[in-house]
Order: C-alpha cells, then sequence, then structure tokens
C-alpha cells in the first residue's frame, strides 16, 4: 500500500464520513464494506437485499442495510426526484419507479442528505453511474465539466511528486473542446490541492513543445492552456509540452527554460481520452504503478465510479479518496 492511500485512509478517519454503496449484492463490496468498517474508514450504507446481505458471511456491524423496493422514504425520494426532473418530462410514477434502480436512490440519499458520498460501478457501467448524478446532483458551483482523473503512484521514481500524479481526463471525456480542455486542467489542479495538499504544477500535453509541432492539435492546447492560466491565475500551468519536457528537468532545460512548470509537472493532462486512456495503463503496467480512479471531478457532490474489474481493495481505496472529497466539501 502506498504512502498516498495511507494517507488517504489517516484523513477519512479524522471525520468519517457517510458513504453509500449501492452495489450490495456484489461481493466486492462486502468484503470493502467489511475492511471499510473494521479500520473505521467511513461510516457506510449499503443498498441491497437486506436479508441475503445479512445473511452473508462479510462482518458489517455498523453498517445501515437499506432495501430500495421497501425502505421508508421510498415515496419521499421519489417525489423529490420528481420535483427535479418534471421539467424535463418524468411524472410521479416514472420516479417512482426509478427507486428500484439502487443507482438512482443512492444518488438521491447524496442530494438529500443521508449521504455524503457514492462509490458504484463494481457491476455497472460509467454510463450507468453518471447519469443519475448528472440529472440529480449536477455540477459543483461555478464549475461547467464533470471530467475525472487516477492518482498514479509510480515507485522508484523521482519524478512529479516523489512519483506521484495526476493523469486527467483518463476515464470520460473523449475529445474535449478547447474550453473542456481548460476546465479539465484548472479541476485537476484543485484535486491536486485537495487529495495531495502540495502545489499543483500543470502541464497540458502534446507531441509538440512551444511550437516545435504546427498543426490543430498543438493548437488546441495552446489555446487551452491560455484559457486555463485565465481561469485560474493563481496556479502554474504551462504547455503545449512534450511529456519528457513536462517530467525531466534536462530535457525541459533545453525544450522550454523559461516555463514555470516544465521539468517538474505533477499534473497531467492529456489532449484526449485515446491518449489518457493508453498513457495510465502504459505507466500502470510497464512502471508497476498503482492507479487510484478514476476519480469523478466536477460534481457537486463527491461520487466515484470503478471499473468493473476492480477488487475488493481498489474499492476499499476510492471509498478512503471519496471520504477525503466530501471533506472538502464540507
Amino acid at each position: 500500500m502506498s504512502a498516498f492511500l495511507d494517507t488517504m485512509i489517516a484523513r477519512a478517519k479524522e471525520n468519517a464520513q457517510t458513504i453509500v454503496l449501492p452495489e450490495g449484492g456484489d461481493e466486492r463490496t462486502l468484503a470493502a464494506a467489511e475492511r471499510l468498517l473494521a479500520e473505521g474508514v467511513a461510516r457506510l450504507i449499503i443498498l441491497g437485499d437486506a436479508d441475503a446481505i445479512a445473511s452473508s458471511s462479510y462482518e458489517l456491524a455498523g453498517a445501515e442495510i437499506v432495501d430500495p423496493r421497501t425502505a421508508p422514504v421510498r415515496q419521499e425520494f421519489a417525489d423529490a426526484l420528481y420535483e427535479l426532473r418534471r421539467a424535463k418530462g418524468m411524472t410521479p410514477e416514472q420516479a417512482l419507479a426509478l427507486m428500484d434502480d439502487e443507482l438512482y436512490f443512492g444518488v438521491m440519499m447524496v442530494k438529500l442528505g443521508h449521504a455524503d458520498g457514492m462509490v458504484a460501478g463494481a457491476c455497472h457501467s460509467t454510463g450507468d453511474v453518471l447519469r443519475p448524478c448528472l440529472q440529480i446532483l449536477k455540477t459543483a458551483p461555478g464549475i461547467e465539466l464533470v471530467s475525472s482523473f487516477f492518482v498514479m503512484v509510480v515507485p522508484d521514481c523521482d519524478y512529479g511528486e516523489h512519483g506521484t500524479f495526476i493523469f486527467s481526463d483518463c476515464g470520460l471525456e473523449v475529445q474535449p473542446t478547447v474550453k473542456g480542455l481548460a476546465n479539465i486542467a484548472v479541476n485537476s489542479a484543485r484535486s491536486w490541492q485537495t487529495l495531495i495538499g502540495t502545489e499543483p504544477a500543470v502541464a497540458l500535453l502534446s507531441h509538440s513543445s512551444f511550437g516545435s509541432a504546427s498543426n490543430d492539435d498543438a493548437s488546441k492546447v495552446v489555446e487551452a492552456t491560455a484559457l486555463a492560466r485565465e481561469l485560474a491565475p493563481d496556479v502554474a500551468i504551462d504547455g503545449e509540452l512534450q511529456l519528457d519536457a513536462a517530467i525531466v528537468g534536462s530535457v525541459a532545460a533545453s525544450k522550454a527554460p523559461d516555463s514555470p512548470v516544465a521539468g517538474h509537472a505533477n499534473v497531467l493532462i492529456f489532449p484526449d481520452l485515446d491518449a489518457g486512456n493508453i498513457g495510465y495503463k502504459l505507466v500502470q503496467r510497464l512502471a508497476k504503478a498503482e492507479a487510484y480512479g478514476p476519480i469523478t471531478q466536477g460534481l457537486a457532490a463527491p461520487v466515484n465510479d470503478l471499473s468493473r474489474g476492480c477488487s475488493a481493495d481498489d474499492i476499499f481505496g476510492v471509498v478512503a479518496i471519496t471520504c477525503v472529497q466530501a471533506q472538502q466539501r464540507a
């Protein structure tokens, strides 16, 4: 376990948050819940068949087990959902029917203050997890775009923050616009400050460094960098930068000697989802890095998506990170 995750766990324990886990029928979720409860990382609400969960082999004392189909708050949640979505054509009957969906029910728990955050995705797609979030929670004040990031912890690495980086966006925005890319950069810098606590150095990556190539793709990164600086003048942001110029001091000295970021970037912004997704998986597999994510940023409350191939340990780690996000929001 990395020093980063140790820090997240310690911070989560300092002010325990209530996290809803909608996938109570999944063995990995219950195994993670057992450990989270045993270590006092979070207060938990587990959704699912109460009898089946109670009869499982996992020690879940202290968790609140809620079956959305029979919960006393079911009608209250349906009424609130109807009020939120009636302008979009939702009927009361449709709102009530959606309370059978554990993801919608879980997001309503967060919306109405029954929980501080939610973690799901072990057996649901990213689209399924985020759809109710975007419909119900929407974006945080002043935020225009929901995106995602990975915290990458690379062993025996002198780059970044002692081998720790944020990579974004590796999970959501397929082809961000100039404005979208700028927002991803700014939001990722804020996420770095929330989780890592040191000053972010944000590099918008490209195949070009400061005009070494001239084409539309490089120009998009240049424009996004300028906009990101306007949006966050207090943050060190630079681009367009090739990856080696962004993180390696000797390369930065020749390719970008006057850059406030080059050579020591710790927040790496990829130009599109292809680059981001390939990049984080290369580092994870070839450098044996720990990859925590995708962590969602930009929502009005913390909801994080899991890979359907996740382990119980992955769920444990994402819940700890979600708790720290919820503490910051509070």
